[in-house]
């Protein structure tokens, strides 16, 4: 009997292994870099430079607006290299990918502030934001199928865990180079010119993860099934007429993790430094070191996702998500340090817990021919619920009600996200060819 693709695996431990776990991390680190950088610049400094003629807050209501366009843009992203990525394979797709979001992010670093050309100004940004979605909209699904194809049987939740461990390097790399712009320069020339900083040398990292990408082989999962039929002509289709309801699950699924990060990163922050007036080196402080957390649930989650199957991982981690955000208003409010840093730490480390098996969950959800489209699009979908407008609605919520109703979007955010994971058949045992 000839084997299985995922039979003729390489052993973990050889270099072709090590390389496509390191191309699956790398991609995603970088990706997750040029997020999160417009993340926190929309924190600090995208609302005076390109809506200063508003009031601060109607200037951060702007700037959270802008942060959700990518969020938009990243089903479109999903779907379009989803497209070529289960008609011409994994490879191809992932590294074009990865240059729409490097190129996006890399102009915003050039772009003139409201100053120098008005309205254009915010315009352009929205463009370039909508770009930045594109390509993380086809980053995400592509790195974590390269990783699920190429695990051997039984290990692909702790092989799905290494595109997952990019999104916390990377924000440790954003949070990092704001942290030490914020030691150099002072606020002028931090607003000025310094937050451009970290968009230019995305650049520099597009052009080590394009290398890293280019010398990667097609999975054998994807090889063995262009042998066996021809690629779909139209994956979106066959998608949304046969495999809708995994589609929906797997993005209700993700509603949770993108809501515990944005809320606890994005919104916090811009709450702390102006609300509260906590120094902003201070805050990036307190969120390096809740992210570290965030780092430590990765492999423990997937661990677990392996050996005791991903659903009730998911609704432990999503029961314990809905608990903690009673903990909002009272940890947040109080202005400690200590108790901001442990509150953040608390949903970053849930937040990982969440997000760790959707490496594998979701392309365990659909079959090879529109694997690439499905996962990555419910990952995207879910980003719309779950992230795409969440420090903007915290923001209105904070003005409607206070704090407590901040928690409560991460509690409702939460049981959306557990009632799907019980709705979901257990996928750990599935064979992907």
């Amino acid at each position: 009997m000839n084997p299985t693709p995922e039979s003729r695996i390489p052993n973990p431990a050889s270099c072709s292994t090590l390389r496509i776990a390191f191309a699956s991390f790398i991609g995603t680190a970088i990706e997750f870099y040029d997020f999160y950088i417009y993340g926190l610049a929309v924190a600090m400094v995208i609302g005076p430079v390109f809506f200063p003629d508003s009031d601060p807050a109607v200037q951060a209501l702007n700037a959270f607006l802008t942060f959700g366009i990518a969020f938009i843009a990243r089903p479109i992203g999903a779907l379009l290299f989803g497209h070529f990525g289960d008609r011409i394979g994994r490879k191809t797709t992932l590294a074009v990918s990865l240059l729409v979001m490097g190129t996006s992010t890399t102009l915003i670093g050039f772009l003139p502030g409201y100053a120098l050309i008005g309205w254009t100004a915010p315009l352009l940004l929205c463009l370039l934001r909508f770009g930045q979605g594109i390509g993380l909209g086809g980053e995400w699904g592509g790195a974590a199928l390269l990783a699920a194809e190429y695990a051997p049987k039984g290990r692909r939740g702790w092989f799905g865990m290494f595109p997952q461990l990019g999104p916390p390097v990377g924000f440790l790399l954003a949070v990092g180079s704001f942290l030490l712009l914020s030691q150099w320069l002072d606020d002028e020339q931090f607003r000025d010119w310094g937050w451009r900083i970290p968009f230019l040398a995305s650049s520099i990292l597009v052009v080590i993860g394009l290398y890293v990408r280019l010398k990667l082989s097609e999975t054998p999962v994807f090889e063995q099934a262009l042998k066996t039929h021809s690629p779909l002509k139209m994956p979106m289709v066959e998608l949304f007429t046969r495999h809708a309801k995994p589609l929906l699950l797997g993005a209700l699924v993700m509603v949770v993790c993108y809501a515990l990060f944005y809320i606890s990163t994005v919104f916090c922050l811009s709450y702390g430094t102006t609300t509260l007036g906590i120094p902003r080196p201070q805050f990036l402080s307190m969120l390096c070191v809740a992210v570290l957390f965030m780092a430590a649930a990765t492999p423990l989650s997937a661990w677990a996702g392996d050996r005791f199957g991903r659903r009730p991982v998911l609704i432990m981690a999503g029961g314990l998500a809905l608990l903690s955000g009673f903990l909002l208003e009272p940890m947040l409010a109080s202005g400690s340090t200590v108790q901001i840093t442990i509150f953040l730490s608390i949903e970053l480390f849930l937040m990982g817990a969440t997000f760790a098996p959707m490496g594998a969950l979701l392309p365990e959800l659909f079959p090879t021919a529109v694997r690439y489209t499905g996962a990555g699009t419910a990952y995207n979908l879910g980003g719309i619920l779950g992230a795409s407008l969440a420090p903007y609605i915290a923001q209105q919520l904070v003005l409607a009600g206070g704090l407590s109703w901040v928690g409560g979007y991460i509690s409702v955010a939460a049981a959306i996200s557990v009632l799907a994971a019980i709705a979901i058949n257990e996928t750990r045992d599935k064979e992907l060819t």
